[in-house]
């Protein structure tokens, strides 16, 4: 069996969901024989964890129609320092929203664009529908259905990552 693939899922949560996405995407990708794991919370990940990543995951509320701030810093401490040293590896986006996710997704696709990695999946909304300033702050309970996406999403890039497909 060749090399170990590394698989680093960068996220930022604040009511939860976001949390329990990612969490979800770390089990599916722990479940692959050959994966390592390494979820990080964004303000903990820096650009050394990029490096040593061979696919990523980004995870983030979608707050005021953009991505967490907490992620925004991730990527600003990290852009410069990998850039053109990550080109063509795989990435995916999960984003828990209240209404739409699409910005926010369209932000995390910026960047990897800017970073040259490869996406391998459309980005993975859920959306919560909390449109109330209660709502919005409440703890989030990410239901079984979209809870089995985020997993199957991390089976399947790890399993991408094994197999030398990305």
């Amino acid at each position: 069996m060749g090399a170990l693939k590394a698989l680093l899922i960068v996220y930022h949560s604040m009511t939860g969901g976001t949390r329990q996405m990612a969490e979800a995407a770390r089990a599916g990708a722990a479940a692959e024989a050959g994966c390592v794991v390494r979820l990080l919370h964004a303000a903990q990940a820096g650009p050394q964890d990029v490096l040593a990543a061979d696919g990523m995951v980004f995870a983030t509320p979608e707050n005021l129609a953009a991505m967490s701030g907490q992620l925004k810093d991730f990527f600003d401490r990290s852009y410069y320092a990998v850039l053109d040293q990550v080109n063509g590896r795989p990435y995916a986006s999960l984003v828990c929203a209240g209404s739409d996710g699409s910005n926010a997704a369209r932000q995390i696709e910026r960047i990897a664009t800017g970073w040259r990695l490869r996406s391998v999946a459309e980005p993975l909304i859920v959306c919560t529908h909390a449109q109330t300033p209660e709502a919005i702050l409440a703890p989030k309970q990410i239901g079984a259905e979209d809870l089995e996406r985020c997993r199957a999403l991390g089976a399947a890039l790890a399993a991408g990552l094994v197999l030398g497909v990305f």
